[in-house]
């Protein structure tokens, strides 16, 4: 039997009154709380947020945005939602986020130019605090429109000459160095590489920095077996058969992202090879997938967790840095993220080495 809503029941959902009654605090310490003000001391603003638990209370951020004149919101645009890579990003940055006390607005690109610019108007409407695009490439289009509203933007390996803008660096080469050097010492000295898109900033460090780790480890850079193709998976199989169609093939690829080296473990079961047996494989990102490839990937590991940490800590700090209007104080633009090697079981001796 359906039961009516009772008008009653209504009058007695919690407010900023019966929050601030059970806290024993003023109202107005209540506002402050909930509109993180450094005013309130941690103390009460523990109770506070208990009270707010306790309660089950739900503030309106609709109505807390007009009144700080802030809507706590910050932007995050990524490249290909559907790359495992960025859904973790994405989650990390969440879970910073709501820990800080905002939101997120989630956006991807697809590689397309358009549909970036509709993103960053899709932002700007929803009057974020912030934006970190995380497109790895092809963000110029849009810099100058984010720029013109003096709004906070963090970008990936990207540097812009403005105030308002921070950078996440992304320090490839202890992990290609890694990988390179865990080869080397396995036996391989004919290495090469599936690079990913050259219109792609982090597709081109990448590249870069095997090139320069080949040559400074003094191994033979065969320019052939450097070949470029797309981070996806089919781009992984793409990139294999056109290896495996020279008369010179690498012993061992490393490739400029799991899902590329995914692909590749896919397309050499396919051609009748074995995996590292006939052929190692290294990827880079370590995407949770590359655990459970068979075999489980090898990989050069960049941490979502510490992506997602250095965009909010860029955004956070831009963003409080406007609000608090402290003109002329210095704050931290550019972050730092490294890799690191991950061995697990698709590398191993080559086959003539054995």
């Amino acid at each position: 039997m359906s039961r009516k809503p009772s008008r009653t029941a209504d009058s007695g959902k919690p407010d900023i009154r019966t929050v601030a009654a059970l806290a024993k605090v003023s109202i107005a310490t209540v506002s402050r709380t909930i509109n993180a003000s450094p005013a309130v001391s941690e103390k009460l603003s523990k109770r506070v947020w208990d009270a707010i638990e306790q309660l089950n209370y739900f503030p309106n951020t609709h109505a807390r945005s007009l009144v700080s004149g802030r809507s706590r919101i910050f932007g995050i645009i990524v490249e290909n939602i559907t790359n495992p890579f960025f859904p973790e990003l994405i989650s990390g940055f969440e879970e910073i986020a709501v820990a800080h006390g905002y939101e997120i607005l989630v956006s991807s690109t697809y590689g397309n130019a358009q549909q970036l610019t509709n993103c960053v108007r899709r932002m700007l409407e929803r009057k974020v605090e912030g934006v970190a695009v995380l497109t790895f490439g092809g963000e110029e289009p849009v810099l100058d429109q984010l720029a013109g509203h003096h709004m906070p933007i963090v970008l990936a390996e990207f540097h812009l000459d403005d105030p308002m803008v921070s950078t996440i660096l992304l320090d490839y080469s202890a992990g290609i160095h890694a990988a390179v050097e865990h080869l080397v010492e396995l036996g391989h000295t004919q290495i090469g590489f599936l690079a990913g898109p050259h219109t792609l900033h982090s597709a081109n460090t990448r590249r870069n920095t095997f090139e320069q780790t080949m040559h400074e480890s003094r191994l033979p850079l065969d320019q052939d077996w450097i070949v470029e193709c797309d981070h996806t998976l089919k781009g992984g199989v793409a990139g294999f058969e056109q290896v495996m169609n020279l008369k010179s093939r690498p012993t061992a690829l490393i490739c400029s992202n799991d899902m590329t080296a995914i692909g590749v473990l896919r397309a050499a079961y396919m051609a009748g090879l074995r995996v590292p047996e006939d052929l190692s494989v290294i990827g880079l990102d370590d995407i949770d997938f590359a655990e459970f490839t068979l075999p489980p990937l090898t990989t050069i590991r960049l941490s979502r967790q510490e992506l997602a940490k250095a965009a909010f800590d860029a955004l956070r700090l831009q963003a409080e840095h406007a609000a608090a209007n402290g003109a002329g104080v210095a704050i931290q633009r550019d972050f730092l993220v490294s890799t690191n090697l991950v061995v697990r079981g698709s590398t191993a001796k080559p086959a003539k080495a054995k």
